[in-house]
């Protein structure tokens, strides 16, 4: 799939719609619904006249509206079914319209929507930005001819100018933070009323889902559980995985181990999923086949991906994300266990420096991929003995807890331990409250973090 070169022979020939192929077109329509990133970059660039396509064009238009009310894109297809219905009632598109984009987004007949791939985002903005500069310089000059007959050289340079400075957005993406109340005001009510999915990636537990700011692990954000060494911090990250995949929405999630083999993981997966004692999977085979297929029916992508032990840096963990997204598939959750298993990118002698830079482009990875970040990492010896480890008790490197977003600590004292239950402690977080517990039943041997919510404490 390529772009094709825009003309450049002479104003008067300027097209009117993109000079890329089909799938090129596709591929922008599709970011353009699914990427946030990509859209805070080409914000101004797009225009649904552009496309061939009277399905892409409208689904375009749809989308430039949502980011433009919401400063982020749709995303998921129930929202992006509920608005073209919407469009349907408002008459902004024809009957005939607005089922072709049904049918598009739900992938029946063709290539779907959530199908197309949508990797090297850089490249599809730098396409764009050229074409829509192309656009800008030739009806700058087009302008241009009657202000040079008035000799008005001011307005001239300013034409051109401004036609020669469109190009993508580098700043982020601007929030006019009083002109936008009035999109908070109706999200909030939308989402109180039930009519929007939570913003963040569900934990599985309700009522720990609303103690979390966004409802769930937050997107953009990066969450980290604490805890001691064998204190159930992969068996809680693999449950939360497992939980979102599971969720009504069919969240996809990429878990990434770097202490345990992909097939030991997903043995733990088999255990937990068929609610089975790990010394007794092999005397359950079909069992546990039936209960994996049973949950493949309503479930999003579960896909587990080993590294050894200190050679994963973010950069390759963003470059596998790529790979996914070229076969269609856009994460929601990306699980690491653990990031203090990874490399920084450039490695010094200075070990909390080396650790700074892991969780710092984790995070940074979570905000320009628009995913929930879930990780874990040990506390120091004395937090391993405390009844509550608390956010001084991380070890090696507090910059891990001035980093992430949500830093819980799992405990349990030998008397929990033998009542098969155990405490998180919210131990810091950026947006919401702190300082507080939950209590949680479990059943360990059967790969089960949480069986029950007890309560708050």
């Amino acid at each position: 799939m390529s772009a094709v070169p825009v003309a450049t022979s002479s104003p008067a020939a300027l097209p009117t719609i993109y000079e890329f192929d089909e799938d090129f077109q596709s591929k922008i329509t599709a970011l353009v619904l699914r990427d946030t990133s990509f859209m805070q970059q080409v914000e101004g660039l797009i225009l649904p006249q552009y496309f061939e396509s009277e399905t892409n064009a409208a689904l375009v238009n749809m989308g430039l509206r949502y980011f433009d009310k919401y400063r982020k894109c749709p995303g998921d297809k129930t929202i992006i079914g509920d608005l073209i219905k919407h469009d349907i009632i408002s008459k902004v598109v024809s009957k005939e319209v607005a089922a072709a984009s049904i049918m598009y987004v739900a992938g029946k007949g063709r290539t779907g929507l959530f199908d197309i791939d949508i990797s090297d985002r850089d490249y599809v903005i730098e396409q764009v930005a050229q074409f829509a500069k192309h656009q800008a310089i030739s009806a700058a000059i087009l302008d241009s001819v009657g202000f040079l007959d008035a000799r008005d050289f001011d307005r001239i340079e300013a034409a051109i100018t401004k036609a020669a400075n469109v190009g993508r957005n580098d700043d982020g993406g601007s929030y006019d933070y009083t002109e936008m109340i009035e999109s908070r005001t109706e999200e909030r009510l939308l989402r109180a009323a039930g009519k929007l999915p939570p913003t963040g990636v569900t934990t599985g537990y309700p009522e720990i889902d609303r103690l979390l700011h966004q409802r769930g692990w937050g997107r953009k954000e990066l969450s980290v559980l604490m805890g001691p060494a064998k204190g159930g911090k992969s068996t809680a990250l693999l449950n939360f995985g497992i939980a979102a995949t599971a969720a009504v929405q069919r969240y996809n999630v990429l878990y990434v181990t770097l202490e345990v083999s992909a097939k030991i993981t997903a043995e733990r997966a088999d255990a937990r999923i068929a609610e089975v004692a790990m010394n007794q999977l092999g005397a359950n085979t079909h069992a546990i086949k039936a209960a994996v297929e049973k949950f493949k029916l309503n479930s999003g992508k579960f896909i587990i991906h080993e590294y050894p032990t200190g050679v994963m840096r973010v950069s390759d963990l963003r470059r596998l994300l790529e790979r996914y997204k070229a076969k269609g598939i856009k994460f929601d959750l990306v699980i690491v266990d653990y990031a203090d298993l990874m490399q920084p990118e450039r490695v010094t002698d200075n070990t909390i420096e080396n650790s700074k830079s892991v969780y710092v482009n984790l995070r940074g990875l979570a905000m320009m991929e628009d995913v929930a970040v879930l990780t874990a990492t040990q506390t120091n010896r004395d937090g391993a003995k405390k009844a509550v480890a608390t956010m001084t008790d991380v070890a090696e490197d507090f910059n891990k807890i001035r980093i992430a977003d949500v830093v819980i600590s799992i405990n349990r004292t030998e008397e929990e331990k033998a009542l098969k239950q155990a405490r998180l402690f919210f131990a810091a977080c950026r947006n919401q409250a702190d300082g507080f517990s939950v209590r949680i039943a479990q059943e360990l041997d059967k790969m089960i973090f949480i069986s029950e919510v007890i309560g708050e404490e």
